[in-house]
């Protein structure tokens, strides 16, 4: 668009400035042939003719005659001793009464230049006009028609996997966007049955697996109680007991993922966080005591938000237990809480937790021992979502540090 206003400034600033000289040509030679039309009845007696004014020269010349006149643009140093007037000049050699006489007139060009300056502002002005209307409308109409793709963006970026059955795209009247949404409605379909299908295949497998491991840790059970077993076999035993609970924990901790998932723990009333944080400080005052651990509560006030006092009481069981379980003995734990924030650090020898395995499930290889899962921070985490908290992580000067805030208001 700018080029083509370019352009058509430039194409019309040459047609005008031609349209103005080819009007000071032609009357440059209708002045010429009313000159010559004099000169043939002044110079009939023979009688030589000379005239030299402002802007008309003419004068007997020794020089071949011109049978055409030659017009140009001159400027005024050697006529009119005035440098910065231009001139339109006709020139030409004519026979009068058979002598040649040399023929120069001038037209000022001060009155072109006015003019051109002043079509030059009304350009400038026009196509500025043009240009910002331009802008303007592109802008409404950009808005106008973009308006769908952008509301298909935003559903885009707050697409969650389990609302995904809720998520249509809109039709339009743009042929283009039609098919983007109906493309993108084809695919939130398949991503939510194939989300159903694993959530379902994840729950199904969990709960199947509930009464094999309920068999087994029984046989194992009974099995320790043989006083004939040797030492080697009474050993074999137990680390498949080991193992079989922490199968178990981890059967257990799917089951209570895929429960919150389906949103079956459903907020009622407010829970105090503060006193939560109280109650499982007593649970593990035996494990504080056995690590020699410092506490230091710093219980301002009460942080309450609506939550579900099971989904309470894991989430606080989960982060205060990493607390106490990675600390070294000796270390020390800061719980922390105000209107609208928890905070609970703790020492430990481990460095800080990587963002891309921080909440993720079995994410934390390095941390994990015999009685974790892999899945403490990731049900911390889902907790957090469902109840529009939010969760963040920090380490500085060798503690770590969770902070749950509520989720603002976007």
């Amino acid at each position: 668009m700018v080029c083509l206003f370019v352009l058509s400034a430039f194409y019309l600033f040459h047609q005008f400035s031609k349209g103005l000289d080819e009007r000071s040509d032609k009357e440059l030679i209708a002045e010429e042939f009313q000159w010559i039309e004099y000169l043939e009845s002044a110079v009939a007696n023979g009688t030589a003719y000379i005239l030299r004014t402002g802007e008309v020269s003419i004068s007997p010349v020794n020089a071949p005659v011109n049978p055409y006149p030659i017009i140009s643009n001159v400027s005024g140093d050697n006529f009119q001793k005035r440098p910065d007037v231009s001139y339109r000049e006709l020139r030409q050699v004519v026979p009068i009464q058979n002598i040649p006489y040399q023929i120069i007139i001038r037209k000022s060009q001060e009155q072109k230049s006015a003019l051109v300056a002043g079509f030059t502002q009304i350009i400038i002005l026009v196509f500025a006009i043009l240009f910002l209307t331009a802008l303007i409308f592109n802008w409404l109409i950009s808005r106008r028609l973009w308006a769908p793709f952008q509301r298909s963006l935003h559903k885009i970026r707050t697409a969650e996997l389990d609302k995904m059955k809720a998520t249509r795209f809109e039709e339009t009247n743009t042929t283009e966007f039609n098919e983007l949404n109906a493309s993108l409605n084809y695919m939130a379909d398949k991503i939510y049955r194939d989300y159903v299908n694993m959530k379902e295949f994840t729950e199904n497998a969990a709960h199947e697996m509930q009464t094999p491991i309920a068999v087994i840790q029984s046989k194992l059970e009974l099995l320790l109680q043989d006083t004939n077993l040797t030492a080697e076999q009474t050993e074999s035993v137990v680390q498949a007991t080991g193992s079989l609970t922490r199968l178990a924990k981890l059967n257990e901790g799917l089951l209570f993922l895929a429960k919150i998932e389906n949103n079956q723990y459903t907020s009622t009333h407010p829970v105090n966080i503060s006193d939560t944080c109280q109650k499982y400080l007593s649970l593990f005052s035996e494990l504080i005591k056995n690590k020699d651990l410092v506490v230091e509560t710093f219980f301002e006030e009460s942080f309450e938000t609506m939550i579900h006092p099971l989904l309470a009481d894991s989430l606080i069981t989960n982060l205060l237990g990493n607390a106490v379980k990675y600390n070294y003995n000796g270390g020390v734990i800061k719980i922390s809480t105000t209107k609208n924030k928890l905070e609970i650090s703790n020492t430990s020898r481990l460095p800080a937790i990587e963002s891309a395995n921080l909440f993720k499930r079995f994410g934390m290889v390095r941390e994990r021992s015999a009685e974790s899962n892999g899945l403490g921070l990731a049900i911390v985490k889902k907790i957090a979502d469902v109840n529009a908290l939010d969760i963040a992580y920090s380490f500085n000067n060798g503690f770590h540090t969770f902070t749950i805030t509520p989720k603002q208001s976007k």
